[in-house]
């Protein structure tokens, strides 16, 4: 019903009507939370869960405006921990931060500090896959991050990833350019005095620190950045 037989177009009036009563009904928090004990119908979960976040009722996202949205959020954060469903929740998640207002409630919410466990994880498809919804939350929203960056800017630079994430992207907003550029000195006094101490990892962590400075000096003589 959500996106036709391949021959037929869905009806715009059943497929509303459905995404209503799935909100209504609260549907979305009963599927969500059974994942662990789904099998091969995570994939169908998937995709249904990402026709519905892009579904439109009387010109709104009503999945995106479900009142207890957030609540399942954070439960699909925390299911990184949980190495049977955490791919299937990252892409869950990564379809859901293509939403400003999704992205920005993660982001302020106290289970967005998780992705700093969660990138080192023993698991490199799991940590890899962290990463990747980490970087889509930090990246995808220009004004939103920029927002969550002035707010919390104390805490958000000291880990090292988190620099990376920011720094070594290739395609940084431009308002985050303009927050990199502006703090350039104080950027740099951080990362001189950032350090791990576990020995063999020290010059790769060194190495790391020093492309990060070099990037954050190149942004700060960026005349565009003034404009």
């Amino acid at each position: 019903m959500l996106c036709g037989d391949g021959e037929v177009e869905p009806n715009i009036d059943q497929v509303s009507q459905l995404v209503l009563e799935v909100c209504k009904e609260d549907v979305l928090a009963l599927v969500i939370h059974k994942l662990p004990n789904l099998g091969w119908e995570r994939e169908r979960i998937f995709h249904c869960w990402s026709v519905l976040l892009k579904q439109k009722v009387d010109s709104k996202y009503c999945s995106v405006e479900y009142e207890n949205h957030f609540e399942l959020l954070d439960f699909l954060v925390v299911c990184y921990d949980n190495k049977e469903i955490a791919l299937n929740c990252g892409l869950m998640l990564r379809e859901c931060i293509k939403f400003p207002t999704l992205a920005k409630y993660i982001l302020e919410s106290a289970s967005f500090e998780l992705f700093f466990k969660f990138v080192e994880l023993p698991n490199f498809d799991v940590a890899s896959d962290a990463f990747s919804t980490f970087k889509d939350l930090l990246t995808k929203h220009g004004t939103v991050v920029a927002e969550y960056l002035t707010a919390h800017y104390d805490g958000v630079f000291n880990p090292l990833v988190v620099m990376q994430v920011f720094v070594a992207n290739p395609n940084k907003p431009r308002e985050v350019k303009v927050i990199l550029a502006k703090n350039n000195e104080r950027l740099v006094e951080l990362l001189d005095n950032l350090s791990i101490g576990k020995g063999s990892e020290d010059e790769q962590f060194e190495e790391e620190k020093e492309l990060i400075i070099k990037e954050i000096k190149r942004l700060s003589c960026q005349p565009i950045l003034d404009s």
